[in-house]
């Protein structure tokens, strides 16, 4: 596998890497959300601005869009392979909090 590659995965899985980025893809893989909604869907006590960081990372690793509604920004998550990634991280840091590993 070309280097390239290798760090493209190390990009990816970094900024897959926080747990407000992992809160929004969940929310997400629901389908298209405008951004208001997703900060309120979200259930953490961040603000807009910090929200904004964090799918700016998101939209740079090519793992969601955003379309343009009049005003309104509407985010998605692209394809499936997002939710098959986050499925096996949360399968995997199961089995790890329960001691199995």
């Amino acid at each position: 596998m070309p280097n390239s590659l290798y760090e493209a995965q190390a990009e990816l899985l970094q900024v897959l890497g926080h747990p407000v980025r992992i809160r929004v893809l969940e929310v997400l893989q629901g389908g298209p959300v405008p951004v208001r909604e997703l900060l309120a869907a979200l259930g953490l006590e961040i603000e807009l601005p910090e929200l904004s960081q964090h799918l700016a990372g998101l939209l740079g690793c090519g793992v969601v869009v955003v379309n343009r509604r009049g005003a309104t920004a509407v985010y998605e998550v692209v394809g499936g392979d997002v939710a098959e990634l986050l499925a096996v991280a949360r399968r995997v840091s199961a089995v790890r909090l329960l001691g199995a590993w």
